[in-house]
């Protein structure tokens, strides 16, 4: 990959390595007045064409829109609506009659500013327009910054399931600009944090340590504390990513943790009562039991990973959806193989594996105790 010095080396988090190219992600205070020069630096031309989370206008629009022309890229705007119903194929077309009538070329760059829907969103446009054009992920919420901008895996929903309809596209270059996240809510952040704790349970116990200490920094996003930290987690997703890139192993599936019975949960909420991060920590907490169950962890890990999910104001049940419901719609993911699921389970503090030899009823166990 092409690159000239940059003023935000010292924010670089990481240098994701794929079949479609290495591409660096930066995250920072202030970072995302570079984008124009880190764009020229992966080589990036023609138009910019921002399609960014109505939340984020006029303000936060603009700062990316003039950072952009600033660096010589003529940029043109469009927002969609906020929230989880937008991801849909309805909003794809509206982004790709946009595209259309600004005559937008495949040497063009599609920007995706916004959360993890509008990435999802608009890295699925990117993918099929023309073919295939380059995008750049420039992530405002948390939980897109240390997971969904990274890795290049696009979709929009179906009702009958999240991201079943999507692609393998990777970004060529993530702007994770930490000053995006003063505008979110404290349960939008709690939200975020949850990608990021799961990353501490799976691969970094130190990590985990670190979300134990420094809570309150990092709800407040004061200091240094939640920028390394946020830098260190974007840096646990682009080793599992670059090492397993099309989720074809059984490393980048370990990311999934909580997931199963998350993307289950939202599904059957119908992806507006449950944010993303909270599905995910009560998801976390039906692995984590269904781990201790299996005779992979102690009781111990389960309320240490129950007491770090709290302190972030983090739900760890759904009281009052249905089980069996729940059960139906796990079996529709994706990780699901000749009708077994296979699991992401926890083997010890930092450490993840994939079982598909889960009884079904040690599911119905874990999984009701958490939803009655």
């Amino acid at each position: 990959m092409k690159h000239m010095l940059s003023t935000s080396d010292n924010n670089l988090a990481a240098v994701i390595k794929t079949t479609q190219g290495a591409y660096r992600v930066m995250v920072g205070r202030g970072i995302i007045e570079s984008i124009g020069l880190e764009m020229a630096a992966a080589d990036l031309h023609g138009r910019a064409f921002i399609v960014a989370d109505q939340a984020l206008f006029p303000a936060g629009v603009r700062r990316c829109q003039e950072a952009l022309e600033a660096g010589g890229y003529p940029a043109n705007v469009l927002t969609i609506p906020s929230g989880e119903p937008a991801k849909s194929l309805d909003t794809a077309r509206q982004i790709y009659e946009w595209l259309g009538g600004q005559r937008a070329e495949r040497s063009d760059v599609i920007v995706a500013l916004g959360g993890g829907v509008t990435g999802d969103l608009v890295g699925f446009v990117a993918a099929t327009w023309l073919r295939g054009v380059a995008f750049v992920q420039a992530p405002t919420s948390l939980a897109a910054m240390v997971d969904a901008s990274i890795g290049g895996k696009v979709a929009v929903n179906l009702p009958i399931g999240k991201n079943l309809v999507g692609a393998f596209h990777q970004p060529k270059l993530v702007m994770a600009e930490v000053d995006y996240l003063q505008s979110l809510s404290r349960r939008e952040l709690a939200s975020g944090w949850a990608e990021a704790i799961k990353h501490g349970l799976i691969a970094d116990a130190s990590l985990l340590d670190t979300f134990e200490t420094h809570a309150g920094e990092m709800m407040s996003l004061s200091g240094e504390a939640a920028v390394k930290a946020i830098r260190r987690s974007v840096a646990i997703k682009a080793e599992v990513v670059s090492a397993d890139e099309f989720e074809t192993g059984d490393t980048r599936v370990l990311l999934n943790y909580g997931h199963t019975v998350g993307h289950a949960l939202e599904a059957v909420t119908g992806y507006g009562k449950l944010l993303h991060g909270e599905a995910v920590s009560v998801g976390m907490m039906a692995a984590a039991r269904i781990s201790q169950r299996m005779g992979m962890i102690s009781g111990e890990l389960v309320d240490r990973q129950r007491a770090i999910l709290e302190r972030y104001g983090l739900p760890v049940r759904a009281s009052g959806v249905s089980v069996d419901a729940v059960l139906e719609a796990t079996r529709s993911d994706k990780k699901t193989r000749g009708g077994a699921i296979r699991w992401v389970l926890l083997d010890g503090v930092g450490k993840a594996t994939t079982r598909r030899d889960v009884p079904e009823n040690t599911v119905f166990e874990a999984v009701g105790e958490l939803l009655r």
